[in-house]
């Protein structure tokens, strides 16, 4: 067995409710790390036919921990949920933190991978070790939330930790997620319906199986290291930003901005969580306003509108800190409306990418409405991203005369309305009415309407985009057209590279200059190394069960450090890249054999700024996708037109069967 990882994943075949155990080679583990590292290399490698329903019985869904998960290093609690993606038709994965990954490690297994589709409603039980397929046609219909607490009253156990659907992954639709820790959510991908379409219901696991470790002794003096400078704090921080964030004409106004600090980021999530940056987002232009069409300061201002849903707004609500596994940070919260018409009697704090998408995105700054609607999209196992994206799509159809209220089953779909947001999120859930039209995201929707009604739906290869302008950084733009999985914000962008510090840890990393011309913002070209780079290092940490934060709030984090400690091995960071840029090849070759081409994840015109806006922070901006999308695809060794990895990459990363399939 190695170390750092258990040396062993679960197969679960629902149609013969089957259970086989199995031990990968050791080189998969040094080759892809865990998480969705060995996920994509396990299903790359057992899913061989191209063109398989993404919702039928052979595709195969994975949940996967992260290597470094039970090792006591810090913020390492994330599972990732793998496979193909119903929404994009090509490579899917999603990610959440909680408690649930650390405790499937302890049943003794690294990942657990579902084949086959059961006839009846069913879900897997791993107790220490020993895993069964057990009835669920009595929590079959209920929420996410209360399947959890029945699970835990049917078992009689508070230690057992539990991954479900809700009503949103019964139906099968394409925007649901996985739901852990009562309402964390792995929501991207349509992952949720790939495990509704395979009538799980749930994966409770219980174990108490320990990680060995190569260095226990190692692990700990890194991780006490880190804390020192972690526990540094800047006085005053939180009510500086809570100045620029309120008085976001500075970031106007300025010519130049200076570069993304982590311990300032820190400050804010410490206090706010992911709310913190809701007001400077909509004031920057960071955030996404009007389905993409508005302008922050001028459509939904932060001194009117903006500050109504976030930071110290948010926090009122909430009653408790909420902490991750082996998280030092706590940038959850618990939260509770007492009264009035959106009362909530418990639910995890709202973060930035549902204010704004359920906010700015729809002009309604009502946040107890917002806390409301959180509760139901929880439960209900959607993605909010989705959720908001798909309503602020359909109240420009309105607006455009392209639904009618008949159409809309009696709903005024007016920017802002929230009794119709509500009334419509409740259609999507129990696919009634327009809501069966809704339910599978705004590329299917626009797809049933037509009307020109494509023209309103933001997405990227059938992911609805998320919280963050393109247009205000371009590196987003990058990720959303240019990565495996498309329209996703978690993985690389000129402001990650510059909260990772990574000229702590490369050697040959060109260091960033703390001032920054607006203006070189958009100069596209040597860009590519940037994303890749970024990219590379976002792989690794995925592998590693990696809480993004935990990159972004520390720029000492001792990431490699803690991998070999973990494992034994003697790698350099470079080495670990290298681990990176396989894991990332891997997922883009999925997408090659699946047939999907480059141009299939273009951006809408409107996110790339044709038109320009014509007011606001981002007025004139236009992105020169082909520049950012085939600089990163040149670093990467893929070809522009196929999306092909070059033979040459292929071998030189060890890949070889990969070229086989592809040439």
């Amino acid at each position: 067995m190695g170390k750092g990882y258990m040396g062993k994943i679960l197969w679960a075949d629902a149609s013969q409710r089957k259970m086989e155990t199995e031990a990968p080679a050791e080189e998969i583990y040094k080759n892809f790390l865990c998480g969705y590292g060995l996920g994509s290399k396990i299903v790359y490698d057992r899913q061989k036919e191209r063109g398989i329903d993404p919702l039928g019985e052979k595709n195969i869904l994975g949940l996967c921990t992260g290597l470094l998960t039970g090792t006591g290093t810090l913020f390492t609690g994330r599972y990732m949920a793998v496979g193909k993606s119903p929404l994009t038709g090509g490579w899917g994965d999603a990610n959440s933190g909680g408690y649930f990954s650390p405790e499937l490690k302890k049943t003794g297994y690294d990942a657990l991978f579902i084949t086959g589709k059961s006839e009846k409603p069913v879900y897997i039980w791993v107790d220490e070790g020993k895993a069964e397929f057990r009835d669920a046609s009595h929590l079959w219909g209920l929420d996410a939330i209360e399947t959890e607490i029945a699970l835990r009253k049917e078992l009689k156990s508070d230690k057992i930790q539990v991954a479900c659907i809700g009503p949103g992954g019964e139906k099968v639709s394409l925007i649901a997620g996985i739901v852990n820790d009562l309402g964390r959510i792995a929501a991207r991908s349509g992952l949720g319906a790939v495990m509704g379409s395979k009538k799980i219901k749930a994966i409770v696991v219980r174990g108490n199986k320990k990680t060995e470790v190569h260095d226990k002794i190692k692990i700990n003096e890194l991780s006490k290291r880190f804390m020192k400078d972690f526990k540094k704090t800047i006085p005053g921080a939180g009510l500086i930003f809570r100045f620029i964030s309120h008085m976001g004409q500075l970031q106007r106004i300025l010519p130049y901005q200076p570069k993304n600090e982590s311990i300032t980021y820190r400050e804010v999530l410490r206090r706010f969580g992911t709310s913190g940056i809701t007001a400077m987002s909509g004031e920057s232009g960071d955030s996404p306003v009007k389905n993409w069409k508005g302008s922050g300061y001028h459509d939904f201002p932060a001194g009117k509108k903006s500050y109504k849903i976030s930071d110290r707004e948010v926090i009122k609500y909430e009653n408790k800190k909420y902490f991750c596994f082996s998280c030092p940070l706590g940038c959850g919260g618990i939260m509770k409306v007492q009264e009035g018409p959106y009362r909530v009697d418990e639910v995890h704090k709202t973060e930035y990418e549902t204010l704004c998408a359920l906010g700015t995105l729809c002009l309604n700054d009502n946040l107890e409405s917002i806390i409301k609607m959180t509760d139901i999209i929880n439960r209900a196992g959607l993605d909010s991203i989705s959720v908001g994206s798909t309503i602020a799509f359909v109240m420009e159809c309105y607006e455009e005369g392209i639904l009618t209220k008949k159409d809309c089953d009696g709903l005024e779909m007016t920017w802002g309305n929230v009794p119709a947001m509500l009334g419509l999120i409740e259609k999507i859930i129990k696919r009634e009415g327009i809501g069966d039209v809704l339910a599978d995201g705004v590329k299917v929707a626009a797809e049933k309407i037509g009307k020109g009604s494509e023209r309103f739906a933001m997405h990227a290869g059938g992911q609805e985009l998320p919280m963050h302008d393109a247009r205000f950084d371009p590196g987003f733009g990058t990720a959303f057209a240019g990565e495996p999985t498309p329209g996703r914000h978690t993985i690389a962008s000129h402001t990650y590279l510059e909260l990772y510090d990574l000229e702590r840890k490369l050697k040959d990393f060109k260091r960033l200059p703390s001032l920054v011309k607006k203006a070189d913002k958009y100069k596209f070209e040597n860009t590519g190394w940037m994303q890749a780079v970024g990219t590379k290092y976002m792989q690794v940490a995925n592998g590693a069960g990696m809480c993004e934060f935990g990159l972004m709030v520390g720029g000492n984090i001792p990431l490699f450090e803690w991998l070999n400690a973990a494992t034994g091995w003697s790698l350099s960071p470079e080495d670990y890249l290298v681990i990176g840029e396989r894991i990332e090849t891997i997922r883009q070759a999925y997408n090659v054999r699946e047939g999907i081409k480059p141009k299939d994840f273009a951006l809408p015109d409107r996110v790339a700024g044709n038109p320009p806006l014509e007011k606001g922070p981002l007025k004139g901006v236009k992105l020169d996708m082909n520049t950012l999308v085939g600089e990163f695809y040149r670093e990467m060794g893929w070809d522009i037109e196929t999306g092909k990895p070059s033979k040459e990459r292929l071998q030189k990363l060890g890949l070889s069967e990969v070229i086989k399939d592809l040439y």
